[in-house]
């Protein structure tokens, strides 16, 4: 089992404080929803955590290690999918898949996976929002890194792809620590082990639906 603990993660643009202090831990083996509004910080924290953007403090070890900014690239520990598409559009999924993996085994496996195989032939530009997220997923999500994190991974994703990605995310479970946002806040609770919302620059425990209607996230409960 590999872990990862963030300690005080502060960072600000100009006057805006968007992180004050953020601190938490994620194991192998358990999903951390993380909840909060447009503005919050989410995305933020996902890319300070990545090495890609630089925060104002941050103590990170990963399986004892201390890290920081690019190392976490070089060393590949944390897999990270954007909320924007990243894959060539002209190229079909069949050509997309092999540069992202040498190994045979692998693609093959990729490839074989019935969210997959039915649009290998398609090229990119022409897949729906939910067949290019899951693909993205699945290219991200099958390398290396023992810690993932998807952000708005569900966003205007068709049921189907859904129920895909929920699948494949409880596979990866088994080897992976993942950190999950989404404004689909039901998809994020449903298939996370631990929660936290940030609000205000600072993050809190979620334990309930009425935690979340507490820190003004949903208005009333279902």
């Amino acid at each position: 089992m590999a872990v990862l603990k963030l300690d005080n993660v502060n960072k600000t643009f100009g006057k805006k404080k968007i992180l004050e202090n953020v601190s938490f831990q994620l194991k192998t083996g358990e999903i951390l929803g993380i909840f909060g509004s447009n503005g919050s910080g989410k995305s933020t924290l996902l890319k300070i955590l990545f090495g890609t953007l630089k925060s104002d403090s941050i103590d990170l070890k990963i399986e004892g290690k201390p890290f920081r900014g690019s190392e976490i690239i070089k060393h590949q520990k944390i897999g990270y999918l954007p909320q924007f598409s990243f894959l060539p559009s002209a190229n079909r999924v069949w050509d997309v898949v092999p540069k992202f993996f040498e190994d045979g085994n692998l693609q093959d496996r990729v490839m074989r996976d019935p969210g997959i195989n039915r649009i290998s032939g398609r090229r990119i530009s022409e897949l729906s929002q939910g067949e290019r997220r899951y693909l993205e997923l699945q290219l991200v999500g099958n390398l290396a890194h023992p810690f993932l994190m998807l952000d708005e991974p569900f966003s205007m994703v068709e049921p189907l792809y859904i129920e895909h990605i929920n699948r494949f995310l409880l596979q990866l479970k088994e080897i992976k620590g993942i950190i999950l946002t989404d404004h689909y806040y039901h998809n994020v609770w449903n298939i996370s082990d631990r929660k936290k919302l940030i609000k205000e620059g600072k993050i809190h425990d979620i334990s309930s639906k009425a935690d979340l209607q507490k820190f003004e996230y949903i208005r009333s409960l279902d």
